[in-house]
């Protein structure tokens, strides 16, 4: 027996970032659509060159997107909001995909954007409306697997399956139950399967990621019929990632399908016992190399396990990454800047490639020597002085010994605060970050490259500032930001300043569309080492009267939005953070920033995928936060903002975190988001988002009035505050202006309404 190899997804947005930069072009109207068309080819073909070279087995197709697999599952399906067709179904192209993803002028809004499963992926939220007509609209798997096919690949198509995609979805006006839209999209899953069994594909990836949820029983017997329906002649690996399936086992083991992925990585198995519950029949593809970090793999550790187990099969075995590899970097060999010892600790796509390869090998020829180089710098990291902090152990030692409790409830701070700021019924502010200009950019590059003094690289952010604190005084906004134009991301740069992290010059990974995020590597203890913040909040405070928040990001978005060590919780990293982020809260305070924003975006995120260990999680989660933001006194205001995520089943947990004002986004979602509200008694102050910073939209004064008024429905005036539903980096200065200025009109307008009242 053979065992071959095959990877869940190579990340698609090019080694340079040619994607993001051909898309920006686009729709900034200098690149035709033929042009941003050709240069996905391009994507692609490199794609499917570099698994070949580095010895991948089956070549991945259908894992590029214009903006991300769910939205292109969309397109295929024909599944088309009415808002985003202007003529008809004819205007089913990339346009009509964009103005899904983005929205459009005037007023028409982009559908929801939501987190994929427990990552920093987004995808673009399936809407389901009553009597839709689905029919395959978008031949783009195909196109691609024509492409892959004529130059000569070995090609494995990757479709997203048809129950994942309901359950990621939502239904919209006249309420029915999304399972009955199946019968309507299995003919297009069974037209395409029959399309791709017509050129000779060996068998399919379908991705039925769900499978690892704790899945209501309906849904569960769906996958019964709907499988039915597609065993068709080609082949099918029901593929899986992010979590153990063996609870769902008592029926996964019936459907008619050809094989099973299961991601080793992140989920818990007996392997033995699970193969013994699965059909002879079946492939098995054991997914060993983790695809959401960049670890080295420990290839000896998974010889062990397999190789005794592929003696004594008979199956046909693959091996694979956990999941798609979209979620990491793509090639460590072109970081120049990486200590050495650090570097033989990594492993991005193209590695993770290679380690597919050497691992199979081995296996193949019973030869563990082939892999005794590779994973010894995993084995011998634990002894390296870059990991282990002697003070950091000891503080974490006595963690009883810090305050994780306001000293004070809410109901007492907020009189105290309020005779502080006497701010009006509605405040507004925002998120934090303003425009992240072209000239804002390059003063960071040209000082990161010693190109500039530090003196003008100070005075610069210092005119900067300057700009953003008289912008937000014209406008008459009551809380205002410093603009963190000294930021090149609001985890990366934390991390810049904390001991226990690295950085790479080009590890961008995807988080939507164009945005791409180059997270930070936790390789060691964390402390901080100096303040951070306080130099560029104290000047801005200097600048002004009104209270300028003082702007950091939280222990479990820091945590999670970098890539994690594997050798201890994740629960002692975030406590790790937790402390050194509860230093930079008090020397805030001390220097007279009376407003602190901590931001936890990644909190829902960062729930388990079942249900059975959320408490453990939302233990620690709360705790770290408390940890570092409890120790101030009653008249510092605590804010928290989260945004694209369901944040309603951990409402309870939210509360707990005991923020003074949480700012949330819910612009996309028409205010529905706040709904936990009706039944949650939340008492603490609420800033709902009211306009969608992803759209270049400007929301008009009547649409922001009818989303604080519809917002008004679950908090009353007087807690609630009016602010964007994110930060603004991503929008031009124009854009900015006059959507705050319409934002602070909105406000003034209700304000004058309920005193006429």
């Amino acid at each position: 027996m053979i065992i071959l190899n095959h990877i869940l997804g190579f990340p698609r947005i090019g080694l340079h970032r040619e994607l993001k930069k051909a898309q920006e072009k686009y729709w900034s109207g200098n690149l035709t659509s033929n042009e941003l068309i050709l240069e996905g080819s391009k994507i692609r073909q490199k794609n499917w060159k570099t698994q070949k070279k580095s010895g991948i087995d089956y070549i991945s197709v259908g894992d590029f997107a214009w903006y991300d697999h769910v939205l292109t599952t969309t397109m295929m399906l024909g599944n088309i909001p009415n808002r985003h067709l202007i003529n008809s179904n004819s205007d089913i192209d990339i346009d009509c995909l964009f103005r899904i993803a983005r929205g459009c002028a005037p007023d028409i809004s982009a559908s929801e954007m939501t987190k994929w499963f427990n990552t920093n992926y987004h995808y673009i939220v399936p809407e389901f409306y009553k009597n839709t007509v689905f029919k395959f609209s978008w031949k783009q798997i195909l196109d691609e697997v024509d492409e892959a096919l004529a130059l000569g690949y070995k090609v494995k198509p990757i479709i997203l399956g048809p129950i994942t995609y309901l359950w990621l979805g939502k239904v919209k006006g006249e309420y029915f139950d999304r399972l009955n839209i199946l019968q309507d999209i299995i003919p297009v899953y069974q037209y395409l399967l029959k399309q791709l069994l017509n050129r000779g594909i060996d068998f399919v990836q379908i991705d039925e990621p769900a499978l690892v949820l704790e899945l209501p029983k309906k849904w569960q017997d769906a996958y019964y019929s709907v499988y039915g329906h597609l065993n068709i002649g080609v082949k099918l690996l029901l593929t899986t990632y992010f979590d153990s399936i063996q609870h769902n086992m008592h029926f996964i083991r019936h459907l008619p399908v050809q094989g099973i992925h299961i991601d080793l990585t992140c989920g818990k198995y007996d392997l033995i016992n699970f193969i013994s519950k699965i059909p002879q029949e079946w492939m098995l593809s054991l997914g060993v190399i983790n695809g959401r970090n960049i670890w080295r793999a420990d290839l000896i550790k998974w010889f062990k396990l397999i190789y005794p187990i592929l003696k004594n099969s008979h199956k046909d075995i693959l091996i694979g990454s956990s999941c798609s590899l979209l979620h990491t970097p793509i090639d460590l060999k072109i970081e120049s800047n990486l200590d050495v010892e650090v570097q033989n600790w990594l492993a991005f796509a193209v590695q993770k490639c290679q380690e597919l390869k050497l691992l199979s090998d081995a296996l193949n020829t019973n030869n563990i020597d082939l892999i005794q180089t590779w994973s010894l710098p995993i084995h011998n990291r634990i002894f390296s002085n870059k990991v282990n902090n002697i003070a950091v152990k000891k503080r974490l030692s006595n963690p009883l010994n810090y305050q994780y409790q306001r000293a004070d409830v809410y109901h007492i701070r907020s009189l105290e605060q309020s005779k502080k700021f006497n701010f009006p019924i509605l405040p507004t502010t925002t998120i934090g970050s303003f425009p992240q200009t072209v000239d804002i950019r390059k003063v960071r590059s040209d000082f990161k490259l010693g190109l500039i003094s530090e003196q003008e690289y100070h005075e610069n952010i210092k005119n900067h500032i300057k700009k953003v604190i008289k912008i937000q005084e014209e406008l008459d906004i009551d809380v205002l930001v410093h603009g963190e134009s000294e930021r090149n991301d609001m985890v990366e740069y934390f991390g810049e300043h904390l001991d226990g992290f690295v950085f790479t010059d080009n590890g961008w990974v995807q988080s939507y569309g164009s945005r791409c995020v180059k997270p930070p590597i936790i390789i060691g203890d964390v402390s901080r080492i100096k303040p951070i913040t306080i130099k560029w909040s104290k000047y801005a405070q200097s600048l002004t009267k009104k209270p300028v928040k003082g702007m950091l990001t939280g222990p479990v978005t820091i945590l999670l939005w970098s890539f994690p060590r594997e050798d201890i919780s994740l629960k002692e990293i975030a406590t790790q953070i937790a402390f050194a982020l509860r230093d930079e809260v008090l020397d805030l305070e001390k220097e007279k920033i009376e407003i602190i924003q901590i931001d936890e975006p990644a909190l829902r995120e960062g729930l388990p995928l079942h249900k059975s260990a959320w408490s453990e999680y939302l233990s620690w989660a709360v705790k770290t936060f408390q940890l570092s933001s409890s120790s101030v006194k009653n008249t510092t205001q605590i804010h928290t903002h989260m945004c694209y995520s369901e944040f309603n089943d951990i409402i309870d947990s939210i509360s707990l975190l005991d923020a003074d004002v949480i700012t949330i986004e819910t612009a996309r979602s028409d205010m529905k988001l706040l709904k936990s509200f009706q039944k949650f008694k939340y008492l603490n102050e609420v800033g709902p988002g009211i306009y969608d910073i992803h759209s270049s939209n400007i929301p008009s004064i009547d649409l922001i009035c009818k989303l604080l008024n519809a917002a008004r429905a679950y908090i009353p005036f007087k807690r609630l505050w009016v602010n964007p539903d994110c930060g603004l980096k991503t929008r031009n200065w124009d854009e900015v202006i006059l959507s705050l200025k319409n934002m602070v009109k909105s406000a003034k307008k209700i304000r004058d309404q309920i005193q006429k009242n």
